[in-house]
């Protein structure tokens, strides 16, 4: 049975990327995003519902965000879906699911092209493995 796993996602960042380096030195950013989506009931009402996203990004693609992106940005991802699970000191267990981004789009909000001429990136060396150690700071709620 053929398999298919590829996430497109246009939101905004709700707080500055998280960005660290892995023992081995590669760099590693956690972008949180809201992407909203508005809608009509059969009454006519509007509704808008939101959704909160973990994106982790690596290596260029990291610094960049590191360097350009902060809270309230527009951001376009395309990436995979991915499920993580680990244990905390305390012997909970904690579960997570998030985007590995492929590539990420800084969507400057109309005001040309973002400083240094990020627009666009990919990372075709991106870990296919794990996204990073987790940590209770990793959680989303």
């Amino acid at each position: 049975m053929p398999n298919f796993n590829k996430v497109f996602l246009m939101g905004n960042l709700t707080k500055d990327p998280e960005l660290r380096y892995t023992a081995g030195g590669a760099p590693v950013a956690n972008l949180r995003m809201a992407i909203n989506r508005v809608y009509q009931l059969q009454s006519g009402e509007k509704k808008e519902d939101v959704c909160f996203v973990t994106v982790v990004v690596w290596r260029k693609q990291a610094e960049a965000a590191g360097e350009y992106l902060k809270k309230g940005d527009p951001l376009f991802v395309e990436g995979r879906l991915q499920s993580r699970t680990w244990e905390t000191e305390d012997k909970q267990k904690r579960s997570i699911m998030e985007v590995v981004a492929e590539r990420i789009q800084f969507l400057n909000r109309g005001k040309g092209p973002v400083e240094g001429g990020h627009e666009a990136m990919e990372d075709e060396g991106a870990p296919q493995g794990p996204a990073a150690s987790g940590s209770e700071e990793d959680i989303p709620f």
